[in-house]
């Protein structure tokens, strides 16, 4: 799982909570959210510098990349998911369902047909601290999908807080993590599974995946055997696609969420609470 000879790095600290990594291969750089700070953070791999990506930025929280390159951004303030065009400018790709305000999207990912799939918890909108304390319009919380052509579906339900998903590398499967217990006390820390429909856009009712033994999943990634890389309250859980626990990366941090990253995507990037972090696996990530 991870290299006998390598070890965690801390490669900048002073956040107050931090997530959303991702890595663009074509700058060689990771950017990442400093939520409460209401900044993304931008380290580049070829030096180590550190620089301001954007402030303010509306509170953002997960980020992916899309087929094409682009930056998708949730954001808590926004109350959207949008996308950074090639010129700069931004698209809000999603910020209503139903004619409702959706909550604070938060984390999300890119299949392979172009669409959009990411949650909406309400954690931006439960205080001032990671966006604007406000009214929830939607029913609950829930998970959605954004089609190539703009339609907004809800996927998924049946979940408390959802929080960070991701695919199966053969995309047969969507992998969700539910954070209720933050809300809701008698909430199991889960992931739960969902297999996909054979249309590719729905999601047959979901089952219990892993149960976490250390505060809370977050964000997670999945990497080319299948295998899950899981954030958590003592550092990244990694499990097998059949559930099994094969090993843990422990930190002195919370961590947030993860990617993988470098020219080998052989590079795990961490956000822990106040820092970025990376350690190399004998794994790559999928996607």
């Amino acid at each position: 799982m991870v290299h006998m000879n390598a070890g965690p790095e801390v490669l900048w600290s002073g956040g107050r909570w931090t997530e959303g990594p991702v890595y663009f291969p074509a700058g060689r750089y990771v950017i990442w959210s400093d939520i409460p700070n209401d900044r993304i953070l931008r380290w580049d791999e070829m030096n180590g510098a550190v620089a301001t990506f954007e402030q303010p930025c509306r509170n953002q929280n997960g980020h992916t990349l899309d087929r094409q390159g682009r930056l998708i951004a949730c954001e808590h303030r926004g109350r959207c998911v949008s996308r950074y065009e090639f010129g700069g400018s931004r698209t809000v790709l999603a910020d209503r369902f139903d004619g409702k305000r959706l909550n604070s999207p938060n984390d999300v990912v890119v299949k392979s047909d172009g669409s959009v799939w990411f949650t909406d918890p309400s954690y931006g909108i439960d205080s001032d601290y990671e966006g604007d304390a406000s009214p929830m319009e939607q029913d609950g919380r829930h998970v959605y999908r954004i089609d190539p052509d703009g339609t907004l579906t809800r996927v998924v339900e049946d979940m408390k807080q959802p929080n960070g998903l991701a695919f199966s590398p053969d995309e047969a499967v969507l992998y969700v993590a539910d954070t209720g217990r933050t809300h809701f006390p008698d909430c199991s820390p889960d992931i739960r599974r969902y297999r996909l429909s054979p249309d590719g856009k729905s999601l047959r009712d979901g089952e219990t995946f892993v149960t976490c033994d250390a505060g809370l999943f977050d964000g997670f990634r999945v990497d080319t055997g299948g295998n899950l890389w899981c954030s958590a309250a003592d550092g990244v859980h990694c499990f097998a696609s059949d559930g099994t626990l094969l090993g843990k990366v422990l930190l002195d941090e919370v961590v947030s969420n993860l990617c993988f990253g470098g020219p080998k995507r052989n590079r795990l990037f961490i956000t822990a609470t106040t820092s970025l972090r990376s350690i190399y696996v004998n794994a790559r990530g999928a996607g």
